[in-house]
């Protein structure tokens, strides 16, 4: 099928400083993580922080997984269904809420007739204000989640509402943004100014939250079955329904995040017995690609789908070699 790329939406401009213009500042906060979900189980990362100064876009690995004038950490659910089930936004840190917004439509800016956002980008969402100029701001938060008030003191880990699709957003994700003073702080290398070492530098994160956001070459969001063709507006909406002994097709399907140009997907269908039903092989993507999704399929035999556990495989081939992949599974019952 045809690969389709998302283009995601630019927030405020970013300005990143020079570890010498802070260098007497108080200490910035500790991070933990802000999401009451399990990278690689329940949510992934999905873009970090701009550090290019000029037109391009480069993540704090000096690789792509961000877009030009991104100045936060965006962590996205695996679907709308998981979104409708909540996911708890979480304090940072420790500090005084500052500023709040309620009251946004949980909407995609794609979705047809979808109001402007102009002006309220981030959606519903807050900032706290830790001390000595610090402060962290979360957005695309649910309307009517929102379960902290202006001037109320937080604690690291207390719920400030949920994950949503407010503002400019096309997926469900919390959206983070570190500041100093009006000064955009990229938290994994908070120091490095505008030049980058390619790698983490005295980050803010905690240890914990650290390996929870260990940096990835991308990822793979979701896979499963269906009983025919998947759109990527289906599996981000979640719930797919597993074809059954009767379904007329037995499709598998998988969804990557942050692949590359030049990235070759390729999938397998395997029958409860091991042979294989179907096996593709996509052409090398001609860009990067934020999401894409692939499936592939057979029509149901005559005498119908044979019981047994039905095995699939979606893998990224990046130059030549496996960069992602993810085995999956589902039973047939007679």
């Amino acid at each position: 099928m045809r690969p389709l790329t998302i283009t995601f939406a630019v927030f405020a401009p970013l300005a990143l400083a020079a570890a010498a213009a802070h260098a007497a500042d108080p200490a910035p906060p500790s991070l933990a993580f802000p999401l009451a979900c399990k990278i690689g189980v329940s949510c992934e990362a999905q873009n970090y922080v701009d550090r290019d100064p000029g037109p391009g876009a480069a993540d704090y690995r000096c690789s792509s997984e961000t877009y030009e004038k991104h100045n936060g950490v965006d962590i996205r659910l695996l679907d709308m269904a998981a979104q409708r089930r909540g996911v708890d936004v979480l304090a940072a840190a420790s500090g005084r809420v500052s500023r709040l917004r309620d009251g946004v439509a949980d909407i995609s800016v794609k979705a047809p007739g979808a109001p402007s956002v102009a002006g309220q980008e981030c959606g519903n969402g807050l900032v706290i204000d830790h001390g000595g100029g610090w402060e962290t701001q979360y957005c695309h938060m649910a309307r009517g989640s929102l379960a902290v008030k202006v001037g109320q003191q937080v604690v690291a880990g207390t719920k400030l509402g949920q994950v949503g699709l407010s503002g400019s957003t096309e997926y469900p994700h919390l959206h983070i943004t570190v500041r100093h003073g009006t000064t955009v702080i990229d938290p994994f290398a908070p120091g490095a100014g505008t030049t980058n070492a390619c790698k983490a530098e005295a980050p803010l994160w905690s240890p914990a939250a650290l390996a929870q956001l260990a940096y990835k070459p991308g990822a793979v969001l979701n896979t499963g079955f269906a009983a025919g063709p998947v759109k990527m507006e289906d599996v981000e909406a979640g719930g797919i329904a597993a074809p059954g002994a009767a379904s007329p097709y037995l499709v598998a399907y998988g969804r990557g995040i942050n692949l590359r140009a030049g990235d070759v997907v390729a999938m397998e269908l395997r029958a409860p017995a091991g042979q294989v039903l179907a096996k593709s092989q996509l052409p090398p993507l001609d860009h990067a690609k934020a999401q894409h999704i692939a499936y592939i399929g057979v029509k149901r035999p005559p005498a119908g789908w044979a019981a047994g556990r039905y095995k699939a495989r979606y893998q990224v081939l990046r130059d030549g070699k496996p960069a992602l992949g993810r085995d999956f599974e589902f039973a047939v019952t007679g």
